[in-house]
């Protein structure tokens, strides 16, 4: 039987053109420095995750792997394949809890599409501005995908969004790399739609490993393979996103739920003036998502009033329900509320040693300290969602209550982090892996991305 070919709809062409012609596009002076904040992010996520557990085991596995010498594994010296180093260093971004995140589309950009441009970029020679375009593009592409899926209803059915979107921006930034044109780009969407999956079921992944590879590791690889089988002279569908049996509607998840319909005009929308990193997150705290709120309200807490574990009688913490369900009482500290609330309450800070300190988390001192926090998952919080709010209420031993509700976290788009704050926070992150003068070269690399003519020229600072 012989197939009609589908006829491309005017939002695939739009979309295949914006991909194929974006790195010939100069962002707005402001989206640029939003970038180069989410590129030196994830690049120090690479570096400090490359020393945790899920980064030695993933290193590991990278040592089996071969593949021609394209690009680095990022705290090693070995070359591998620009697959699969998109692959290993997307794990080791997403090896804690240290990197951003897009709150409107429920996923973690940077990991996988910061990733798969930097491999792509080697495996190319791009330069630094070609780089810092394709990251830009990625999370535009990818996090539009999750959003005109309706990500809330699609999080209820079980489906992973932290996977779904980051593979299409993966697939576009290493695809605008590649040069590819529009029809080839068309090529890259449909072999990306055909590797789109992913289960919540991370959730109950007590070592952090596989969810590195569900965030991040899974994403790039996919999105990389796609353009790179495109580029190497496949060809596939025309257009994924119309036409019978296409995507939205084997993603239709409003005929199984009284959700809203899939928006796959969403993808195009605002596209090349709102910049949707413009969006995303920054973390302050190398932490769950969920405690960032909790630690500002505290920190504004125990300085307002110094506040001494020692004069707490009882502390109340409030967040969503989701939230609360995520970090309640978990075996990891970086992602258990109590014990990161205990530690900023004796330590007057949350740190990333501190975050990680796992034989703390059972001192007679610090559990002390826990037995004496309640964690409530608020129902009106969770209206709130996909903001993030943290309330705080301390019982006082000589008798006051303080209160403390944070509205907009510190490094959320509505209250962005400051170029020198995040400078500070991944060379802190950088310094004991790299050294204090390679960290600090590196920082100063990425603020000064633009006058890279080799992204190769990365390596050296990256290498362990």
């Amino acid at each position: 039987m012989a197939v009609k070919k589908t006829a491309v709809s005017p939002l695939m062409k739009k979309l295949s053109t914006y991909i194929a012609t974006a790195g010939n596009k100069s962002p707005p002076k402001h989206v640029v420095e939003k970038t180069k904040h989410h590129i030196l992010d994830t690049l120090a996520a690479m570096v400090s995750g490359a020393k945790l557990k899920p980064g030695r085991v993933t290193l590991s596995y990278a040592k089996t792997l071969g593949g021609k010498p394209e690009a680095l594994v990022v705290g090693t010296k070995l070359l591998t394949s620009s697959v699969n180093a998109a692959l290993i260093n997307a794990m080791l971004a997403h090896a804690d809890e240290t990197d951003d995140s897009h709150a409107p589309s429920w996923c973690h950009p940077g990991c996988a599409i910061v990733a798969s441009a930097m491999a792509m970029g080697e495996r190319e020679r791009s330069n630094g501005t070609a780089f810092l375009r394709a990251v830009t593009l990625g999370y535009d592409i990818g996090t539009r995908l999750n959003i005109s899926l309706n990500p809330v209803d699609f999080r209820k059915l079980g489906h992973m969004t932290h996977c779904f979107g980051p593979t299409f921006g993966a697939a576009a930034a290493s695809a605008a790399l590649a040069k590819l044109n529009p029809d080839q780009v068309r090529y890259v969407l449909s072999y990306t739609a055909q590797q789109t999956g992913g289960l919540s079921t991370y959730m109950r992944d007590l070592d952090h490993i596989e969810k590195a590879f569900d965030f991040g590791g899974m994403a790039a690889r996919n999105g990389m393979s796609a353009t790179t089988m495109v580029a190497a002279g496949c060809t596939g569908v025309e257009d994924v996103f119309s036409g019978e049996r296409n995507f939205y509607h084997a993603f239709d998840e409003s005929r199984r739920m009284n959700g809203i319909k899939p928006d796959p005009q969403v993808l195009i929308r605002g596209l090349g003036s709102n910049f949707e990193i413009m969006r995303t997150n920054i973390k302050r705290w190398t932490v769950g998502s969920p405690i960032q709120a909790p630690l500002d309200s505290l920190l504004e807490l125990i300085r307002q009033y110094d506040i001494k574990e020692s004069d707490v009688e009882k502390m109340v913490v409030r967040v969503s329900t989701t939230g609360a369900n995520t970090v309640n009482n978990r075996e990891m500290p970086d992602i258990c509320m109590q014990y990161m609330c205990a530690v900023m309450l004796i330590d007057g800070t949350a740190t990333f040693i501190s975050a990680h300190d796992e034989k703390r988390m059972t001192h007679p001192k610090v559990m002390k300290v826990r037995n004496k926090i309640q964690l409530i998952g608020d129902a009106w919080l969770q209206s709130l969602v996909p903001e993030r709010h943290g309330i705080v209420e301390i019982k006082l031993k000589d008798g006051r209550t303080v209160k403390h509700h944070t509205k907009g976290v510190r490094g959320t788009a509505q209250n962005p982090m400051t170029t020198p704050e995040v400078d500070e926070k991944c060379y802190d992150l950088m310094a004991p892996v790299l050294g204090k003068s390679r960290a600090r070269k590196l920082c100063d690399t990425v603020w000064n991305i633009e006058k890279v003519k080799d992204v190769r020229r990365l390596r050296p600072l990256l290498q362990g």
